[in-house]
Order: C-alpha cells, then sequence, then structure tokens
C-alpha cells in the first residue's frame, strides 16, 4: 500500500527525471562500451606482439563490465532518489552486508584472490587456447571469479577462479606442432628421416606457412617401437594458434610424398581364415 501511494504521490517532473536515467543509462552503456573498444583496438594495432594484443584485450571487457557495475549502481540510486526514498541508509547497509559477506564466504575471497593472481601474471588472456580442470578450449571471458571457456565442440564451460590448480596455456609466446610419423620395420629409418626432413623444409618455404613456422624443422629421431610399427618424431616451432593447423598440412604432404615415394605407413589389418571342414 506505501509502495502504491509513494507512486501516486509522484510528480510529473520525477517521473520525467526516472525516464531520463534510464534513458541516459541505456545510452552511457552503449557510448562506454564503443568508446572502450575503440581505445584498446587502437592500441591493440600498435601493440608489439600478440602477447600483448592477448592482454589488451582481457582489460578490455574487465574494463566495460566495471564501468556497467558503475552505471548500474549509479543509475539505481538516481532512481531511488527521485522515487523518495533515502538511499543513505541503503548505501550504509550494503557496505556492511558487503563486508561481512565478503569476510564471510570461502569460496568467494578464494575466487577472488585467484582472479587477482591470474589477471596480474597474465597466465590467461582472452583468446588463449588452455586446458583448465582437464577441459580444453579458448578462453573467452575472464572475470575476477570466473573463467569462460569455449571448447571445439561449441560447449561454454565456466570454471571458478578458486578451483584452479593448474592452466596449460597451449598458446603463450610460441608453441610447437608436434607430429609423428608411423613407419613399417622393413623402411630404411635413417632414408625415411632424410626424407622427412627435406619435405619440412620444402614445406616451411610455403607462401601460406613461411610467416606460420618461426623455427627450422627438428626430426628428433625414432620414439617408439609399436607392434607393427616404428614411430618418429617431428616438430616445428610455430606462432601461437597455428600449431593444429601446420601439424594437419604437414601430414597432408608427408603422405603425399610417401605415396610417390613407395615408403610404407602401416595400418591394423584383420585376417580372416576360413575352415571348410
Amino acid at each position: 500500500m506505501d509502495i502504491l501511494e509513494m507512486l501516486k504521490s509522484l510528480k510529473w517532473t520525477n517521473i520525467l527525471n526516472i525516464l531520463f536515467t534510464i534513458i541516459f543509462f541505456l545510452f552511457a552503456l552503449k557510448f562506454i562500451k564503443i568508446t572502450l573498444t575503440h581505445a584498446f583496438e587502437g592500441i591493440k594495432r600498435r601493440a608489439k606482439d600478440i602477447e600483448s594484443a592477448k592482454n589488451f584485450d582481457t582489460l578490455k571487457l574487465i574494463s566495460i563490465n566495471a564501468a556497467n557495475f558503475v552505471l548500474f549502481v549509479f543509475a539505481i540510486i538516481n532512481i531511488l532518489n527521485h522515487l523518495g526514498v533515502d538511499v543513505r541508509p541503503l548505501i550504509t547497509a550494503a557496505g556492511v552486508l558487503g563486508v561481512a559477506i565478503g569476510f564471510g564466504s570461502k569460496r568467494f575471497v578464494e575466487d577472488l584472490i585467484s582472479g587477482l593472481t591470474i589477471l596480474f601474471e597474465g597466465q590467461i588472456r582472452v583468446g588463449d587456447v588452455v586446458e583448465i580442470q582437464g577441459v580444453t578450449g579458448t578462453v573467452e571471458k575472464i572475470t575476477l571469479t570466473i573463467i569462460v571457456l569455449r571448447s571445439i565442440d561449441g560447449s561454454a564451460h565456466f570454471i571458478r577462479n578458486g578451483m584452479i590448480d593448474m592452466v596449460t596455456n597451449f598458446t603463450r609466446g610460441f608453441s610447437y606442432s608436434l607430429v609423428e610419423i608411423t613407419v613399417a620395420y622393413k623402411e630404411n629409418i635413417a632414408e625415411v628421416m632424410r626424407v622427412l626432413e627435406k619435405i619440412g623444409q620444402d614445406f616451411s618455404c610455403e607462401d601460406e606457412y613461411k610467416d606460420k613456422i618461426i623455427g627450422p624443422i627438428e626430426v628428433l629421431g625414432l620414439d617408439k617401437f609399436n607392434d607393427s610399427s616404428i614411430s618418429i618424431l617431428i616438430r616445428f616451432k610455430t606462432l601461437p594458434r597455428v600449431q593444429w593447423e601446420v601439424k594437419r598440412a604437414f601430414n597432408l604432404r608427408i603422405k603425399e610424398k610417401f605415396d610417390e615415394l613407395g615408403i610404407e605407413i602401416p595400418f591394423n589389418q584383420l585376417v580372416i581364415t576360413e575352415n571348410k571342414n
């Protein structure tokens, strides 16, 4: 009943001020997002490397979220003032409640401290491909309390910062494209390794990949004796995030060259013997 009476007692000026506050709030949200995005994109273009660009993407998202929160609080306070509500007790109560929750919630404190550590140390940035808690995906969003990963099948994984014990970052600084090639036991392994090195050298000079591969091919040698094959290990040093693309393309070059030279890539075969008795 008190609320109805309060609404009936509102003056047109108060209603207009409330409408203006809402419109201003929505406009300010859009303006801040556009302004911060434009500013950070300008900084990114002047970044010296891809790692700095990732840091700026992360800072952009955090800055936009922080600005949106501050605007929301001011809009609510302004609307309550025009409704005739004394906001001073609410602000005091909210401050005390926030402190109590902050000290009383162990999970919140753990998430907050872990989030600050991750951000300040630059362990993870938006756009990185990482593995956390057994989940691998691209970092889509980072806040002080959670990290959002988007896996290759499109699933979004929300992981609390306080749960993170170890992070594997596949795209920090540089990456390695690791390729394991299996050949038959009858093949001359020394000759196969020379062929692989030549394929790798030619592949590294291709226009599409010469800027993505930042180190010479490394034929690491015979790695394993399998049941019906021998494994040879190879790697390329690449720019971040392209190691899988390089591996797939290099596998194709190997298959084409091995077919041309008659080098056997063994595969499992099932032999069925028919008993005619």
